[in-house]
C-alpha cells in the first residue's frame, strides 16, 4: 500500500498470496490486511481486493485497475494456520472455523488415548477445540498465557525467545497433574517453545504428554513478508519425526498431513500440478522464483527447489 496527500493506493499480487480487503467507514474507504482490523474500528467490510488488482482511492471514490495478466490463485495457507487472527475472515473462510476443522482432521489422523486435551495458548486453542470435539476427550486450559508477551518465534535471539516462553506460559497444575494429556499447537518452527512447554507439563505432573500439531512439518522458509528462519534453523528440516519427538521430549508426536490440511480447507485433495494454495512451508513448492534471495542462501534455496522439482 502507498499513501499520498490525495490518494490511497493498494495492490495485491497476481497470485493473491497475501490478503487485502476494502472497508468503509463514514463514507471513507479503508484498506487492511484482515477483516478484524475493520471490526475493531467499526468499519464495514466491502470486498476482498482481487488477485492482481490495484485500487486507487481518492475523493472521487475507488478506481480499480488490472495491470497484471490473470494467474491461478495461490493464497497462502499459513494465513489460516497462524498468521491471521482467528476472528478474521480470509477469502470468505472464517479462520476460526478452519482451525477447528484442522484440529478435527488431526484427531482423525492421529488419535491417542488420553484424559484431557490441552491447547498451547493462544495459537492452539481453536484446533484443540476441534480435536476435543472430534475425539470426545475433554478440553481444558492446562496452560495459562500471559497476554502481555508477544509471539516468540519471531524474536531476534535465542535467549530472548527462551525468556519469552517462560514469561508467556504457566502450567495449570490442577488440570495437568496425573493426567495423560494431548498437547495441541498449530506449528513447530525452531522447536524452542515446544521443548519448554512439554517440560512444563512434565514438571506440573503430567503422566503422559502426546504432542499433536495442526499443520504439516515446516521444512522451508517463507519469503513473502514473514520473518521465518532459514532452513537450517527449522526443526523439521533437520530432524525426522522420531528425532523431533526425542528433541522435544514428548511421548508421541504427530503432525497434520498435507492432504489433511487441504481436507480441512474444504478441498478434496491437493492438485500437485497446480496447488490451490501457497503451501511452500510444507512442500517446498514456492509459487514464484526466488530471484531476490541473496547470495549463497539464494543459490541453496534454488538448488533445493530444483531437487524437489
Amino acid at each position: 500500500m502507498a499513501l499520498t496527500n490525495k490518494k490511497l493506493i493498494g495492490a495485491r499480487d497476481p497470485l493473491g498470496i497475501r490478503p487485502l480487503v476494502l472497508g468503509e467507514l463514514d463514507g471513507k474507504y479503508i484498506l487492511a490486511s484482515e477483516t478484524v482490523a475493520l471490526d475493531i474500528i467499526g468499519a464495514r467490510f466491502v470486498r476482498d481486493i482481487q488477485n492482481g488488482e490495484v485500487v486507487v482511492i481518492s475523493d472521487e471514490g475507488v478506481e480499480s485497475l488490472r495491470p497484471f495478466p490473470p494467474a491461478p490463485a495461490r493464497p497462502c495457507i499459513f494465513e489460516y494456520i497462524y498468521f491471521a487472527r482467528p476472528d478474521s475472515v480470509v477469502h470468505g473462510r472464517p479462520v476460526y472455523d478452519v482451525r477447528k476443522a484442522m484440529g478435527a482432521q488431526l484427531a482423525l489422523e492421529s488419535g491417542v488415548d488420553a484424559d484431557v486435551i490441552v491447547p498451547v495458548p493462544d495459537s492452539g486453542v481453536p484446533a484443540a477445540i476441534g480435536y476435543a470435539q472430534q475425539s470426545g476427550i475433554p478440553f481444558e486450559l492446562g496452560i495459562i498465557r500471559n497476554h502481555y508477551v508477544g509471539r516468540t518465534f519471531i524474536q531476534p535471539t535465542q535467549n530472548v525467545r527462551e525468556l519469552g516462553v517462560r514469561m508467556k506460559h504457566n502450567a495449570n497444575k490442577s488440570v495437568v497433574a496425573g493426567k495423560r494429556i494431548v498437547l495441541i499447537d498449530d506449528s513447530i518452527v525452531r522447536g524452542t517453545t515446544s521443548v519448554k512447554i512439554v517440560q512444563m507439563m512434565r514438571d506440573a505432573g503430567a503422566k503422559e504428554v502426546h504432542f499433536r500439531i495442526s499443520s504439516p512439518p515446516i521444512t522451508h522458509p517463507d519469503y513473502y513478508g514473514i520473518d521465518t528462519p532459514q532452513r537450517d534453523k527449522l526443526l523439521a528440516a533437520t530432524h525426522d519425526l522420531e528425532q523431533m519427538r526425542q528433541y522435544i521430549g514428548c511421548d508421541s508426536l504427530s503432525f497434520l498431513s498435507v492432504e489433511g490440511i487441504y481436507k480441512a480447507m474444504g478441498e478434496e485433495e491437493r492438485n500437485p500440478q497446480r496447488p490451490q494454495f501457497t503451501d511452500h512451508c510444507f512442500t517446498g513448492d514456492y509459487p514464484t522464483a526466488l530471484t531476490d534471495v541473496a547470495g549463497e542462501n539464494g543459490k541453496q534455496q534454488l538448488s533445493l527447489l530444483a531437487e524437489a522439482g
